[in-house]
């Protein structure tokens, strides 16, 4: 089971590197004709969305307890919610985005252990900007295209608990340090801009 969590920690890390800041933002054309396999990986085109979900877990893994698994679950559904709701600036909407990469950051940094339900507010908040955000960018999909989607977004979200738990075991204090690192690129994405 390690060796699994390192894998996908690994995997995880390597598509970071791979993706850009940008490019999930403002829109590709032809995404309505494209199906899971397109929704899988159009969560790894953009640093900001990688990052979150990875936060996700890794907060989650400094809340543990019942966080391991409603906070990550919480995402997901609001993600999907966002699919469905109007997006009425953009411009507000990225920002909005940027600044739950840098609050999940923050909080993991901080080792702010938030009771559940306020965890369950930022986390809940932070996927419905970010279900919102790929919705003001696919515009018109396929409904595959959000299921895959979504299975990426648990992928990414279960590779940040995998590195947590297993930081966790090892040196508690790394997971501290991958939440400052998650908030400063946030930072950086957000001058960057």
């Amino acid at each position: 089971m390690t060796r699994l969590l390192r894998r996908l920690s690994a995997a995880a890390a390597l598509a970071a590197l791979a993706a850009t800041p940008a490019l999930a933002h403002p829109g590709h054309p032809g995404h309505e004709d494209l199906g899971a396999w397109a929704g899988f990986g159009h969560p790894f085109t953009g640093l900001d969305h990688m990052l979150a979900m990875l936060a996700v877990g890794l907060w989650a893994t400094r809340r543990g307890g019942r966080a391991l698994a409603t906070w990550p679950a919480t995402f997901l559904f609001a993600m999907a919610a966002g699919f469905v709701l109007p997006v009425f600036d953009r411009a507000a909407l990225e920002l909005g985005v940027l600044a739950s990469v840098i609050l999940l950051g923050a909080v993991t940094a901080l080792n702010r252990r938030a009771g559940e339900a306020a965890g369950l507010v930022v986390v809940g908040a932070a996927g419905v900007l970010h279900g919102m955000a790929h919705a003001a960018d696919i515009g018109r999909a396929d409904p595959t295209f959000e299921l895959g989607m979504l299975l990426a977004t648990g992928a990414l979200i279960a590779a940040g608990l995998g590195l947590g738990l297993g930081l966790a075991l090892r040196r508690g204090e790394l997971v501290r340090w991958l939440g400052a690192g998650v908030a400063a690129c946030g930072v950086v994405l957000a001058v960057a801009g």
